[in-house]
């Protein structure tokens, strides 16, 4: 799904840090209040409608904790889930089930807020080319999740780190000495190092824009804090011989007349720095 590079955290490695964050010495309320070979069966059940997601790690946290728990998930992962709704069923060592019970559902409320809200954004621009894009903002060590959930939503991933892209930003051409200095050294380092990942450009105004179109050597422009009218000028200037990614100030009531200007993709910080958590509960049921 993603471009991750080795160094990036695995599932497992991510489950068994969380777990070691939570769990610690032990889970001294589980070992001190249910007996060891106590077992029954528990439910997940969303308690406001949304976009469903984290199911598959959720499987993977409880199977991490006990191999011998039993996970039935019974909704697909993206699905439109209504209050009341139960969409995972367990079974095992109760003990085991509490212990799993926080991570899953920090991980679960949490993907599931990404991906309601992008589904909301992009529900906007139905009937539309322009595609919604995630953002690096997002929590450290939990970014694979995030970008998952912005997926599951319906959206598209941006870059997932610094190393799957080069994108020139305004502090990278400030600090650089001007946007042909900083597209003329991207390209060289890429050549130089035998790297083939795509080259973006920040810009600022229309005059940036002209020198990239006059420039080239990148493969996608982003207009960042573009007014609309400006904003139609620099797509209509562009003429499609770049890819275009309108940025800054978008929200779910603007960003519709944002698209409506042509660009190919609008990336939103928000939708992994300000979603709210779907609020779902784990209950046992036996």
């Amino acid at each position: 799904m993603f471009s991750i590079e080795p160094s990036a955290m695995s599932v497992e490695q991510f489950i068994d840090a969380a777990l070691k964050e939570d769990i610690g010495a032990g889970d001294y309320t589980s070992l001190a209040c249910i007996m060891e070979e106590a077992t029954g069966n528990a439910v997940v059940k969303v308690k406001e409608d949304g976009i469903i997601a984290g199911l598959v790690l959720a499987d993977q946290i409880f199977n991490h904790v006990d191999s011998f728990i039993k996970v039935k998930v019974l909704v697909q992962e993206g699905a439109v889930v209504k209050s009341g709704e139960i969409v995972i069923a367990i079974e095992g060592r109760i003990r085991s089930i509490l212990t799993a019970e926080r991570l899953v559902l920090n991980c679960m409320q949490r993907m599931s807020g990404i991906a309601t809200i992008t589904r909301k954004y992009v529900d906007r621009l139905d009937g539309l080319k322009t595609k919604i894009l995630d953002t690096r903002k997002t929590t450290p060590n939990f970014r694979l999740f995030e970008k998952w959930a912005v997926k599951t939503g319906g959206g598209e991933n941006h870059r997932f780190g610094l190393y799957d892209m080069i994108l020139i930003k305004d502090n990278h051409v400030d600090a650089c000495g001007g946007i042909e200095k900083a597209i003329n050294a991207a390209n060289d380092y890429l050549l130089k190092n035998n790297r083939n990942i795509p080259v973006e450009i920040e810009t600022r105004t229309i005059q940036e824009v002209q020198q990239v179109l006059k420039f080239g050597k990148v493969k996608r422009i982003m207009l960042d804090n573009f007014q609309l009218p400006l904003l139609k000028e620099a797509v209509t200037l562009i003429n499609e011989r770049f890819e275009t990614e309108a940025s800054g100030g978008i929200t779910l009531d603007n960003v519709r007349h944002y698209a409506e200007c042509g660009v190919d993709y609008v990336s939103v910080g928000a939708l992994t720095h300000s979603y709210k958590s779907l609020d779902i509960s784990l209950k046992i049921v036996s």
